[in-house]
């Protein structure tokens, strides 16, 4: 019998047993939390079902933040990321972070991005310090782990070195007028030019996927030099928008080098964007690689599950199609947009098994009076307690389930936009809960 009901209405019938699949580990979202809960479970020989869409990886920006803000109301930013989680975690004892140890975390990065290189996504880091690089809007940001193709950007914004900027006719939302003159201060020797993409001078309006796809060919990659090579005088490094190849940029960018004589960098663009579908891309290819089956565009309607009995997920669209069966399940599903958790007017929720959300006593108490208040809102902080192994908490502070886990922006404690941690936290959790499910 169905203990819970995910969804609003009348329940729907369960799938036969007959059509049931049991997995060790079925996880619950597909975004960065979920994907890399997937990868690091699939590492270790598990065999797991991968339930949910993918609709907020592609609007990532491929960027990996560690840590970089602390205290989030002062906005002080931190160059080194493992001494801002130090002070973070003195200051706030019960972030996720607290739970882990630094040498797990690091780890966490590590086993992720061999995983990436493996599927020929490179990453680039100082391991010990933050980075930092030009945004579309001229502005700098501090991360920790920035995509091979971008990372002539960051040396070239540490040495200062003359760079020209290249923006495309009808590419909206990047312009290398507005990032030179918003960044002149810190950097100066920047100069910018707008070409016409080689094959689109009937369009008053390109698309950033479009135009990565034709760079999939070396002809088009030849046309795109032709058009470079003779603006690029004097310069150390030139900018473009990230669309250099929707597969293996650094191929792409290998080349373009090569032709027109220059380093070559991308600047992230606005999302939903070219390094999202990436970084979407990199996760799918490798989890399926590695045997995961993968239910897209499917949610959890229905669930049923005891302390010492396996999991069984009644999943489909708007009504259950199949069941599926786990001895242990990882809550990925993210906070609001996720669809995680979802707030009513006087109340929020957790949508899949109705766990308890620790939140303000009072809708009152949800925000400031001050819209743009520097710490955040209270409700930033909202979402599941756990243990030290990410099992989430009833009221009586005790696991709900001795093999259910939840990691990622649904954890409680943390306000992942303004720390600057949302990669970071994804990724170190996923590890955690994994491993501790291995344990048990």
């Amino acid at each position: 019998m169905w203990i819970f009901r995910t969804g609003i209405g009348e329940p729907t019938l369960a799938m036969p047993e007959s059509e049931s699949i049991t997995y060790d580990l079925a996880i619950i979202g597909t975004g960065m939390a979920g994907m890399a809960a997937g990868l690091f479970a699939a590492n270790r020989g598990l065999s797991i079902a991968q339930i949910g869409g993918t609709k907020e990886i592609i609007f990532a920006s491929g960027l990996f933040d560690l840590m970089g803000v602390h205290p989030a109301e002062t906005g002080h930013l931190w160059q080194d990321p493992w001494a801002a989680i130090d002070a973070l975690v003195r200051d706030l004892p019960s972030h996720p972070y607290a739970r882990m140890k630094k040498e797990d975390i690091q780890a966490a990065f590590d086993e992720i991005l061999s995983s990436f290189q493996e599927a020929d996504f490179n990453y680039c880091r100082h391991r010990n310090r933050n980075a930092n690089l030009l945004t579309p809007m001229g502005t700098t940001k501090t991360t920790y782990c920035v995509p091979k193709s971008m990372w002539n950007g960051v040396e070239a914004l540490e040495e200062k070195s003359s760079c020209l900027l290249i923006d495309i006719r009808g590419l909206k939302g990047f312009s290398g007028g507005l990032i030179k003159d918003a960044g002149k201060d810190r950097w100066p020797d920047l100069s910018h030019h707008r070409i016409v993409f080689p094959g689109t001078e009937h369009l008053t309006e390109v698309y950033a996927e479009h135009l990565a796809n034709a760079l999939i060919l070396s002809q088009n990659r030849e046309k795109l030099a032709q058009v470079v090579r003779p603006l690029v005088k004097n310069v150390r490094a030139v900018g473009m928008p990230a669309i250099l190849g929707l597969y293996r940029p650094d191929e792409v960018i290998a080349d373009l080098e090569r032709m027109i004589g220059t380093a070559i960098f991308e600047i992230p663009t606005m999302p939903p964007s070219v390094s999202g579908l990436r970084l979407k891309e990199a996760f799918e290819r490798q989890l399926r690689s590695k045997g995961v089956r993968y239910f897209s565009r499917k949610k959890v309607l229905e669930t049923n599950s005891g302390i010492d009995d396996d999991f069984e997920l009644g999943i489909g669209g708007t009504a259950v199609e199949r069941s599926v069966k786990s001895k242990g399940v990882i809550l990925a599903s993210g906070r609001f947009l996720g669809g995680g958790l979802h707030a009513d007017r006087s109340h929020i929720r957790e949508t899949v098994f109705d766990l308890y959300v620790r939140q303000p006593e009072k809708r009152t108490k949800w925000h400031h009076e001050n819209f743009l208040h520097p710490g955040g809102h209270p409700i930033n902080c909202a979402g599941l307690e756990t243990d030290d192994e990410f099992r989430p908490l009833g009221e009586n502070s005790r696991p709900v389930f001795d093999r259910l886990f939840a990691v990622g922006s649904i954890l409680a404690h943390q306000d992942w936009k303004r720390q600057k941690c949302g990669a970071g936290l994804a990724i170190a959790t996923a590890y955690a809960a994994v491993n501790a499910f291995v344990r048990r």
